[in-house]
């Protein structure tokens, strides 16, 4: 049994040594040997793309970015450069607009007073076209009418435009639509403190006082000044 187990020990160790020689002749390389490695390894790298285009890729998307924001920050000036021009022009014709106001609020007024005027040189030019001697009669006459009508048309214009005469004879003395002229004693009937005189008389227009009365209020008599 040794010898026979000997012999199987000596017959694998002979294959063992054929097949090395073999290999060694037709120059077959272990699998795990260290040309293999380095060959597989020169294999590997190069087939791997080189490290430079990486930061290349990325260099070329910051570009993009870059020319996609520029873009943006154009179109955004653009806009506002034109919001700047509208505001710009919108605010000379406001300012115009009120510069107009201005000048032209009354015409409407203006205009309504032009046909008073007119009222007042008609008038003037026929009485001094037919004033005789002894028609002094006709002329007062035809004076008065066109006062009254010049009158008439007056009141008319100033009630269209909202200017309202005020009439103060009893109310009481209010220093806020009032001037003071003087005191006077109180009639009878007449209340003290309220007005008892109206020397020029004063105006509203829409309510507001434009021109204050001037007035003499009523005192009683010790109070008199």
């Amino acid at each position: 049994m040794a010898a026979r187990s000997l012999w199987a020990v000596r017959r694998r160790l002979q294959r063992l040594l054929a097949s090395s020689t073999l290999s060694a002749g037709r120059g077959w390389l272990h699998p795990f040997s260290t040309a293999t490695q380095r060959t597989a390894g020169e294999d590997c790298s190069s087939e791997d793309p080189p490290d430079e285009l990486g930061p290349s890729l990325a260099e070329r998307a910051l570009r993009l970015k870059a020319v996609k924001l520029e873009k943006e920050v154009q179109d955004l000036t653009l806009r506002y450069q034109r919001a700047v021009a509208d505001c710009e022009n919108i605010r000379r014709r406001t300012q115009r607009c009120v510069e107009d106001a201005k000048i032209f609020g009354i015409q409407s007024f203006c205009k309504d007073l032009v046909e008073v005027a007119d009222i007042l040189e008609k008038t003037t030019e026929c009485i001094s076209e037919e004033t005789e001697a002894g028609d002094q009669k006709l002329t007062l006459e035809k004076v008065f009418r066109g006062l009254s009508l010049l009158e008439a048309k007056l009141k008319s214009v100033f009630t269209k435009h909202g200017l309202e005469k005020m009439a103060p004879i009893g109310d009481k003395y209010d220093p806020h639509e009032h001037e003071l002229i003087c005191h006077v004693p109180a009639d009878i009937g007449v209340q003290p403190g309220t007005v008892a005189l109206v020397r020029q008389d004063g105006y509203k227009l829409h309510g507001r006082t434009i021109r204050l009365a001037q007035v003499e209020v009523a005192v009683e008599s010790q109070k008199r000044l």
